[in-house]
């Protein structure tokens, strides 16, 4: 069956694209964190955290389809929230987008340069050519490059099956049973951020519509793939390598697999510069030039002066936008999923169970995440 036959199922096309909006550079940051606090106390936050990001999914679906209109996720939360609420979220997704695109300009730079000359020493040059590059697509408008995070999915689940197969030989199965508990809530933000992916709902309901009864277990499929495939890839790089995983897992693969972080990383970047620069110009009605200054060059700044105060992290930037933006927008999804079941002005496919209880329980998760994460 050709590809574009697969595709033309409008259920697998919304699982595989709301897969491709989670998976992202967080692949690469979670063996570090595993390798640190233990491999199966890192399983056991992606659990956790997987299944209250699914449930979490699942409300922000309910959300959508009990919507007429074809709101973005700023305009679900004005509409159940208010505009209050709607400037927080606004920051809070603008945080996560810019903690994303500086924390993969440090994995883009190392893993460039690992490949060309390797060592990561000449990160920075290779982050500023990555940067220039970046910027001039951005400037083309080459919006059919959007489309490379479905196919992308696929892309990576394969690297990843042969890597498994590659080092499936090298594991040692004593690198899997260290257990670190002061380090046990190390991979909360990593694991977090690589589960991110709330902006593509609403992009879902329209590529499922006319099969709404559908949209439930696409989501469902949508968000167990990258579960999936984490524990995979941490499993088979924690028991290879052990405590020599550097904070970007694939270079300690070798060259070969180090183009699975850079094809993520690039796909990813320029999917999120494109949504933050329609954010900019479609939703604060800024100019088309300075959306297009305020994507390329913030990250480039941020990132100059982290590097000029010694202070560049690939896994600590992935840690802090995880759990500030991925736990703030969890918890006003919950909040706005209980506003639209009384606001709503459409009967939904599927209805979620959700209770004061569970939202206090989920957003003082997420509240101690955050302050664990900041305080360090």
């Amino acid at each position: 069956m050709k590809l574009n036959t697969i595709f033309r199922s409008k259920f697998i096309a919304t699982a595989f694209t709301l897969s491709g909006n989670i998976i992202g550079a967080g692949i690469l940051g979670l063996p570090f964190v595993f390798s640190k606090s233990g491999f199966f106390i890192g399983i056991l936050w992606l659990i956790i955290l997987g299944m209250i990001m699914l449930y979490t999914f699942l409300c922000l679906g309910e959300v959508a389809l009990r919507t007429k209109a074809k709101l973005q996720l700023l305009g679900y939360t004005e509409k159940y929230l208010g505009k209050s609420f709607k400037i927080i979220l606004f920051f809070a997704l603008l945080f996560g987008v810019y903690s994303a695109l500086l924390a993969y300009l440090i994995g883009e730079g190392q893993s460039l340069s690992y490949l060309f000359t390797g060592s990561t020493n000449y990160g920075v040059y290779f982050a500023l050519g990555f940067w220039l590059i970046m910027t001039l697509l951005l400037r083309e408008g080459l919006r059919g490059l959007k489309k490379i995070s479905t196919y992308g999915v696929l892309a990576v689940i394969l690297i990843v099956f042969l890597i498994s197969i590659f080092y499936f030989p090298e594991i040692n199965y004593n690198n899997l049973n260290n257990v670190n508990l002061k380090d046990f809530f190390l991979p909360f933000g990593v694991v977090l951020f690589s589960l991110m992916g709330f902006n593509s709902i609403p992009e879902l309901e329209m590529i499922i519509k006319g099969e709404e009864k559908k949209f439930k277990k696409a989501i469902i499929l949508g968000v167990l793939i990258p579960i999936l495939l984490y524990s995979l890839f941490s499993f088979i790089v924690v028991g290879a390598l052990g405590e020599k995983i550097p904070e970007i897992a694939t270079l300690g693969l070798g060259k070969l697999f180090s183009l699975l972080g850079v094809f993520t990383m690039f796909t990813v970047y320029f999917v999120l510069s494109f949504a933050l620069k329609d954010v900019y110009k479609l939703d604060l009605k800024l100019s088309k030039k300075m959306s297009y200054v305020l994507v390329s060059v913030i990250p480039l700044l941020i990132y100059l002066v982290l590097h000029i105060l010694n202070k560049l992290s690939f896994i600590a930037i992935l840690g802090i936008g995880g759990v500030i933006s991925g736990g703030i927008t969890a918890i006003l999804i919950l909040f706005m999923n209980k506003q639209s079941k009384k606001l709503g002005d459409r009967k939904p496919e599927y209805v979620m169970n959700i209770h004061w209880i569970i939202i206090i329980i989920i957003s003082l998760v997420f509240v101690f995440g955050m302050v664990r994460e900041i305080v360090g």
